[in-house]
């Protein structure tokens, strides 16, 4: 992590804070950083939850529920308030629940943080992230990774992310949140040999240059997902979105709690 970056995305949090008259209780890295495979010219994606002063909740005329920025070539830096990242939460979203477990924190209320990953696991229905990473993965699949299509390498660590996510659900049935950290998440599902090895080889390319190269999808790699995909489907069939009132309640609470400080 570049120090000197870093620096400006702290003062570009604080400008959005006083601009924009939120606080920050949460602000990660969102991006191949965070996923663990980053090469030498990645962006900075960070990511925030905001939230905004309980008025402004209570006014007749609703603020936007996110704060984006200007891209600037190496900074992406874009927010949810926490409304909406409660409300994608409920529904199976797996980006808040990603958020949540990036290893790389620019700035959060560790309180904060460890209530609303407690929150995420109690709340959280694991078949509708699962079928968040399926919807993902399958159309990944479709677009970008044919049968004998030619595809920029480094959209490998993309295709297995949906496929290792829905694997690691099926290995842990009593969890819906899996590990962000892409290395972290093979490591714990068990995932055969010849991708790893796949992995492993691009990682070390990865990091040391900008261009992976072209080529066909590995064989190993596209058998893998397409059994995960097809594994998903029956152990995580789609089904009617109906919250429970319990859980709307939890979210509510929380979300009280914390407009309210």
């Amino acid at each position: 992590m570049d120090e000197t970056v870093v620096a400006r995305i702290d003062a570009r949090l604080a400008d959005i804070a006083r601009d924009h008259q939120v606080t920050i209780p949460l602000a990660i890295e969102s991006g191949s950083r965070a996923w663990g495979f980053p090469s030498p010219d990645s962006d900075y994606d960070c990511r925030f939850v905001f939230v905004r002063p309980i008025q402004h909740y209570l006014s007749l005329w609703q603020r936007r529920d996110v704060i984006e920025t200007e891209m600037d070539g190496v900074l992406d830096v874009n927010g949810w308030d926490l409304g909406k990242a409660l409300k994608l939460l409920l529904k199976g979203n797996a980006v808040i629940v990603e958020w949540l477990k990036s290893p790389i924190a620019y700035g959060v209320d560790a309180g904060f943080r460890d209530a609303f990953l407690n929150l995420a696991h109690e709340v959280a229905d694991r078949r509708l992230i699962a079928r968040h990473y399926l919807h993902l993965g399958e159309d990944q699949r479709r677009k970008l990774f044919g049968d004998g299509r030619i595809v920029a390498q480094k959209k490998i660590f993309y295709a297995l992310r949906p496929a290792a996510a829905l694997r690691w659900l099926r290995h842990h049935p009593q969890e819906a949140v899996a590990p962000m950290h892409f290395p972290t998440l093979l490591h714990h599902c068990d995932v055969p040999p010849s991708v790893v090895e796949i992995v492993a080889e691009l990682m070390v390319r990865k990091a040391v240059t900008r261009e992976l190269g072209s080529g066909p999808m590995p064989e190993p790699v596209l058998t893998f997902i397409d059994a995960e995909y097809e594994e998903a489907r029956k152990v995580f069939p789609r089904l009617r979105h109906d919250i429970e009132p319990e859980r709307r309640e939890r979210v509510e609470a929380f979300f009280q709690a914390t407009i309210r400080g």
